[in-house]
Formats: structure tokens, C-alpha cells, sequence
């Protein structure tokens, strides 16, 4: 599978997005996935299930360095009081010491970034994660974070082709920092697109096979997607044997004008 560097890790271009995941299923769709190959894990405060993806990672037998593990902090836990305390928390949920990426979810509604944002330098720090990163942030926001000194190395956001994210993804690129693309398919509306239909059907491929594979031929895209069937974890790992035609590249790009969020913006959240 194609690696990509985050900071000082590698990381899989395809991983396994866990949202609304929970309980007992949950923990068989992360085994099924761990035994296919599945090594990157996205999980979540919010998300309610660090403790299935714990246990998962644990029950799978695969050595710890062998994952890479990401969890976000919520902001209801971005005071100095809780910052912490909430890391560590998540921790023993997660049955680790660490996670490979600690992640701002989203901006604080009403602060500043400038008021909780250091709080991630002293994460890491304490080797309560090895490398730091945020999600939903805007150009603005990530420029406020580096000029506080905050070595953040990822930007996880909302990412499919039917939105619109070409200036914050060639902001990242820039600073040599990859994006994290979460809903990459837009929850499955992306099967009923036409252009993507017609181009799985040439390549006697899946739409959201198509949609994966355009993600991995852009540059520094990390793609998250959730899967709640063995069948849909096959098929989305199933991407490295085949080609999209620069025509068919293009053809994906210009559905980007539709600029259509899937996901609800956090309330306060601004976007460029």
C-alpha cells in the first residue's frame, strides 16, 4: 500500500474511519479490517467508541507499533483543567500509552485557537502522542497555530469530490503537510453521481473504488473511510490495481463545484 509521511510517522493512504461504530459490531468490523490489512485507525472523543477500538487493537494480536493510531479532542475538553486529563482518559480507553496522532476535532466555537491550541505541544511532550495535528481548520486557523510554534503535521477535514477544499489542500501542500480526508464518500452519496458511475463502469470497478483511487492519485491525501460490511472493507482496500486516465482525473475534479458539505460544520466554525 502507498505510505505517506505525517511528521516523523508513515502512514497507510487508506485507513479505517470508525464514526458511529460502537459495541460489539463495531469491534468485528476492526477485526475484519485488521486482518485484511487495515492499519490506520481513526477514532474520537466524540466518537463514544475508544473503548471497541482498544479492545479491537488488543483481541487483533498485531503488535502496538504496527498501528497508527489517531484520536481528537473535543472542545468541550480544551481548558487547562481538562486538556490533559481528557488525553489520558482517552488513553485508558484506547488501552495504550500513546497515540501516533492527537488531533484538535474541530476549533473551539467561541476561543481563540491561540488559548487552547499549546496544549497539544504539551501532549506530546509528555509522550501522550507522538505527533500532533488538527481538523476542521481553516487557512486562517492553521497560521494561527504555526505562528504560536505548535508543530502541527496534519489537517484532518471533510473531503470528497463534491466539495470544494482545493485552497486548503494546496495550503497543506505547501507546507508539506498531508490532509486527513474524512467522509471521503460522502456517506455513499457519491454512488449516485454519474461521473463516477460511468468511470466505475469502464474500470469494472465499485463508485466508491473510483472515488478512493482519485484520492490516492492526488497528492499528500490520507483517506478514512468508514465500512460496516467485510464486503465494503474489501472492496475500499481494493484501489492499488488499477489506474484513473488523467481525463477521468479531471472529469472527478469538476465535481468539486457542486460545493456540497455532507457534514454539519461545527457551530462557530469558519471556513475559507
Amino acid at each position: 500500500m502507498k505510505s505517506i509521511p505525517i511528521g516523523s510517522l508513515e502512514a497507510p493512504a487508506l485507513g479505517l474511519g470508525t464514526y458511529k461504530l460502537t459495541g460489539t459490531r463495531a469491534i468485528e468490523i476492526m477485526l475484519d479490517a485488521f486482518r485484511i490489512g487495515y492499519r490506520l485507525i481513526d477514532t474520537a472523543q466524540l466518537y463514544m467508541n475508544e473503548e471497541e477500538v482498544g479492545t479491537a487493537m488488543l483481541r487483533s494480536g498485531i503488535p502496538r507499533e504496527d498501528f497508527l493510531l489517531i484520536t481528537k479532542i473535543w472542545p468541550t475538553n480544551f481548558s487547562k483543567q481538562e486538556f490533559i486529563p481528557s488525553i489520558k482518559e482517552s488513553l485508558e480507553k484506547l488501552k495504550t500509552e500513546y497515540v501516533d496522532l492527537l488531533l484538535i476535532h474541530w476549533p473551539h466555537p467561541k476561543w481563540e485557537v491561540r488559548e487552547y491550541i499549546a496544549f497539544l505541544t504539551q501532549a506530546k511532550d509528555e509522550g501522550l502522542a507522538k505527533e500532533i495535528g488538527v481538523s476542521n481548520y481553516n487557512i486562517k486557523q492553521i497560521d494561527s497555530a504555526l505562528q504560536l510554534n505548535v508543530p502541527i503535521v496534519v489537517n484532518e477535514i471533510e473531503f470528497h469530490p463534491w466539495i470544494d477544499q482545493h485552497m486548503v489542500h494546496q495550503y497543506m501542500k505547501q507546507l508539506d503537510m498531508p490532509v486527513i480526508a474524512y467522509t471521503p464518500l460522502g456517506r455513499g452519496l457519491m454512488n449516485s453521481d454519474q461521473t463516477i458511475a460511468s468511470i466505475a463502469k469502464k474500470h469494472e470497478k465499485q463508485p466508491a473504488q473510483i472515488v478512493l483511487r482519485w484520492m490516492i492519485q492526488l497528492d499528500e491525501i490520507i483517506a478514512i473511510p468508514k465500512a460496516s460490511s467485510t464486503q465494503h472493507l474489501l472492496e475500499n482496500i481494493s484501489v492499488f490495481d488499477f489506474h484513473l486516465t488523467d481525463e477521468e482525473m479531471k472529469a472527478i475534479n469538476l465535481l468539486s463545484g457542486l460545493d456540497r458539505r455532507i457534514v454539519d460544520a461545527q457551530p462557530g466554525a469558519k471556513w475559507d
